[in-house]
């Protein structure tokens, strides 16, 4: 009868521990991964030269997008297809998505959002230019400002 009081307290006290420190336990045995160990780049994206885009960023990384994105170039037109895939156009919009087609990241499950073209494509066309001396691998992170 002893054994079987020690056991059941013992297991009550094991019980009452996991679920009043579940987060304790879970990263005691399952190490959080750093999505900025590898950054090698960080991006600030101007929200006052393209408010739209720079608003769509934030909008779906809040949602939980990451905001890394491992540029993957050769990747982009399949990215882009997969990801406007039954989302249809609309007159004078274009279908943004985050993350980007030429991110690794991108592609099926990206956020879209229809915007106005100019910030669209000014911006796509700012990134661009930002990046063009990474090469496909480089991680980097995005920050709008």
């Amino acid at each position: 009868m002893k054994n079987k009081l020690t056991y059941l307290l013992s297991l009550l006290i094991i019980v009452s521990f996991l679920y009043f420190n579940k987060e304790s336990i879970l990263t005691f045995f399952i190490k959080p991964v750093n999505q900025d160990t590898e950054i090698s780049h960080t991006l600030i994206f101007p929200s006052d030269r393209f408010p739209e885009t720079a608003a769509h960023i934030k909008s779906a990384i809040e949602k939980g997008d990451s905001s890394v994105c491992t540029i993957d170039r050769k990747g982009a037109d399949e990215n882009r297809k997969e990801s406007l895939k039954g989302i249809p156009t609309r007159p004078n919009l274009d279908r943004d998505e985050f993350p980007m087609a030429m991110c690794a990241e991108g592609g099926k499950g990206a956020d879209i959002m229809y915007i106005n073209p100019s910030d669209n494509r000014g911006a796509g066309s700012w990134v661009s230019n930002q990046l063009e001396k990474y090469p496909d691998g480089t991680r980097v992170k995005i920050i709008v400002k």
